[in-house]
């Protein structure tokens, strides 16, 4: 399988798809894996909405799955993380994307509405800072920096930033700021490390898909933003990363500084909340969350994100084999 598949389909598409088609090979990794059923053909329906940064990985599981049970239809939608546990909170999905923990208010939904869950991580990620490929003056960006130019009126009470407002030696032209929306947990993330809370830059063009995010940088010269790592990795050829300077020097996102935490504070875990319920009384929903976790290592690298330590898939493992 090749990584940009899932990014092409990604673009494509903000409502829920599902995947029957099964890959090659499929069937063949079923039977060495073996599913929580083993043998037995499982059919019914697993539905997964939520986060769009998380979005490729269970894309990549749902459609390899179909080879192995191919009378399973996985639908994944892309709501964003905020969208996704709007759904989940009120029992209309088995399975929740998210590219942050679930919040207090949210949790309380899922009370009100007698949902019980159990959170999963599945990836690690380094929310990247990215500007035009043609961008020949920003070599780093410091996070006071990065908060200054992304909330709203921090600069001379405007929210029209120039280059030069940052450092003199900058072009004069305006600073084009493109962000995940208000229902992405990217945004949530990138609100609570860097804009500490304050309002968001009101010129920032909002999009819930990031490949719209993409398309908006890499045909401005003056743009800037932020979204996953995967979505970087995948498309290094339209756009340059800004390396972060959080007071030990300049840090760029790579696996190795993402899993080891050194690219701070950008680095951070992805999930998959999982409806209790659904786990015990749905077979075939306990049997793709048993797959995910069984080949999430392969299933993250493969589309750009950071592989957890094995440890911690088979611990996750023992977790949902508890549920059961």
């Amino acid at each position: 399988m090749k990584k940009n598949k899932w990014f092409a389909l990604a673009s494509v598409t903000s409502a829920v798809l599902a995947f029957t088609t099964a890959c090659g090979g499929g069937a063949e990794q079923g039977d060495e894996n073996g599913g929580e059923n083993g043998g037995e053909k499982l059919s019914g329906n697993v539905v997964v909405d939520g986060s769009s940064t998380v979005y490729p990985i269970l894309e990549a599981a749902a459609e390899t799955y179909a080879g192995e049970q191919p009378d399973v239809q996985v639908s994944v939608g892309l709501s964003g993380t905020g969208g996704g546990f709007e759904k989940f909170t009120k029992g209309e999905t088995d399975l929740s994307n998210a590219s942050r923990p679930i919040k207090d208010e949210e949790k309380k939904a899922a009370e009100q509405n007698g949902i019980e869950f159990e959170e999963f991580k599945v990836a690690f990620d380094g929310l990247s800072v990215l500007v035009n490929k043609d961008n020949d003056w920003v070599d780093y960006l410091t996070v006071d920096e990065l908060k200054k130019i992304f909330t709203s009126g921090a600069v001379n009470g405007d929210d029209k930033v120039k280059w030069s407002d940052i450092r003199p030696e900058w072009p004069n032209e305006e600073i084009k700021l493109f962000s995940p929306g208000h229902d992405s947990g990217t945004f949530d993330y990138f609100d609570e490390v860097i804009l500490d809370g304050q309002p968001l830059n009101k010129t920032a063009q909002l999009s819930e898909d990031d490949n719209v995010l993409v398309q908006g940088i890499s045909g401005d010269k003056n743009a800037l933003g932020y979204f996953g790592y995967a979505y970087y990795v995948e498309n290094k050829d339209k756009l340059k990363v800004v390396p972060i300077d959080n007071g030990n020097g300049p840090i760029e996102p790579t696996n190795d500084t993402v899993r080891s935490g050194e690219y701070a504070p950008l680095s951070r875990p992805l999930f998959v909340y999982a409806n209790t319920k659904s786990l015990k009384e749905k077979p075939h929903v306990y049997d793709f969350m048993k797959y995910l976790l069984e080949n999430g290592a392969e299933f993250s690298e493969e589309v750009g994100y950071v592989a957890l330590p094995q440890e911690e898939y088979e611990e996750q493992l023992k977790k949902l084999e508890g549920l059961k």
